[in-house]
């Protein structure tokens, strides 16, 4: 099973970055545990802060690959181009938050990604992308 993990703006920030929010570790070294935990899945990793790079990291999986894991940051709430690029891709794909967006800033409650995902999982720190796992597993 191919499975690409997506992650968009400051998430390359994680262990620095609001540690009472997105906790102390890095992503990096969760994504290596999930690896050691899901063996049975070849992995794939991308990191951007350039809305543009996503899309194209998504166009290119699109058709390919088993499953996609994307929590596209901000771009989130603000990007029809991100919405629109899973719209169009036949790879199922799953949303994912670390913090719960519902309960934050009243623009977070807005995703351009949930009505063409399979499904969101939200509010479980970084155990919402082994949430996201097993929904494809």
């Amino acid at each position: 099973m191919d499975i690409i993990i997506i992650n968009g703006p400051n998430l390359n920030l994680l262990g620095k970055r609001e540690p009472e929010v997105y906790g102390n570790q890095t992503f990096e070294d969760y994504f290596s545990k999930l690896k050691t935990k899901y063996p049975q899945v070849n992995f794939s990793y991308f990191q951007s802060n350039i809305e543009g790079e996503l899309i194209d990291k998504i166009q290119e999986h699109g058709f390919i690959a088993d499953g996609i894991i994307i929590n596209a940051g901000a771009y989130t709430h603000t990007s029809i181009g991100i919405g629109d690029a899973i719209k169009a891709i036949s790879s199922p794909v799953v949303e994912v938050h670390i913090s719960n967006t519902f309960s934050r800033e009243t623009f977070r409650h807005q995703s351009y990604i949930s009505p063409n995902a399979k499904g969101v999982i939200m509010g479980f720190g970084l155990r919402s992308y082994d949430l996201a796992i097993e929904s494809f597993l």
